[in-house]
């Protein structure tokens, strides 16, 4: 049964996001919930593990500096894969994704806010970029067949889940047999204390759905995962201090690397 303060979550995470992609990647938000040089401030991707030649890649206005770290370093994508990107946002990542899997590839990227979508069919457009596509869903039911995708990415997305173990279990689904997972999200490395938990703005910037690493790995495991591999990055504190001003956010959290397998041989 849908829980009442889940879907309020939900909704005041899409409602902030949606404000995000039709301000031009400007805050949209009050009350300290991020800061010009946190979430939002695309020169910050370089301190998160992007080079400037993949900047310099993709459209503009395709960065937002929404993520947290590069999935696109752990993913060592091939030519002729097929990628779905969990919370595309712009289509920032799917289009260096694209632009790795090459013509006989394609990246598939889903998102929950229909103004994110828009902006990234309009990126796509604008870079002329043939083998994406963008389409509308929650990554808790991705409108994805199953067995579609060599691998997943996401980016600092499934935090703002309040249904994890249902993101994995289809992002398992939607997997080929030997798929990967290629994250990068935010973990917690102690209690997130009750104040910060009933703030909406601490959901929506990344802080308050924060799972723990152990919680990770057991709803990976419970979703059918191997060979699963979870790092935490202890640098992230630097910019995770400015996500949400005076919560000390950064003594309860940090991004992580999230990697796993889907069982069976490569087709």
């Amino acid at each position: 049964m849908p829980s009442p303060k889940k879907d309020r979550v939900r909704q005041h995470i899409r409602d902030r996001y949606a404000g995000i992609a039709t301000s031009g990647g400007s805050c949209g938000c009050s009350g300290g919930c991020c800061s010009p040089d946190a979430l939002l401030n695309p020169d910050a991707s370089v301190q998160i593990g992007y080079s400037k030649d993949e900047l310099a890649a993709v459209p503009t206005g395709a960065n937002m500096g929404l993520g947290c770290g590069n999935p696109q370093a752990l993913a060592a994508l091939r030519s002729g894969e097929t990628v779905v990107d969990l919370g595309c946002g712009g289509g920032f990542d799917c289009f260096l994704a694209a632009r790795r899997v090459g013509k006989r590839g394609r990246a598939i990227g889903v998102d929950m806010t229909p103004e994110m979508v828009h902006k990234a069919r309009e990126n796509a457009a604008k870079g002329k970029i043939k083998n994406v596509d963008f389409r509308l869903g929650e990554i808790e039911h991705l409108p994805v067949a199953d067995a579609t995708a060599d691998v997943i990415l996401s980016n600092c997305v499934i935090n703002l889940s309040p249904d994890k173990p249902q993101v994995f279990a289809e992002a398992f689904r939607v997997l080929k047999p030997g798929g990967r997972l290629a994250i990068s999200d935010v973990v917690a490395i102690a209690a997130i204390p009750a104040r910060v938990k009933r703030e909406l703005q601490a959901h929506s910037g990344c802080i308050a759905g924060s799972a723990t690493v152990p919680e990770t790995e057991r709803m990976l495991k419970k979703a059918g995962f191997d060979r699963i591999r979870i790092r935490v990055n202890e640098r992230s504190t630097l910019f995770i201090k400015d996500w949400f001003p005076g919560s000390g956010a950064e003594k309860y959290v940090r991004s992580a690397t999230i990697e796993a397998v889907k069982k069976g041989a490569r087709k």
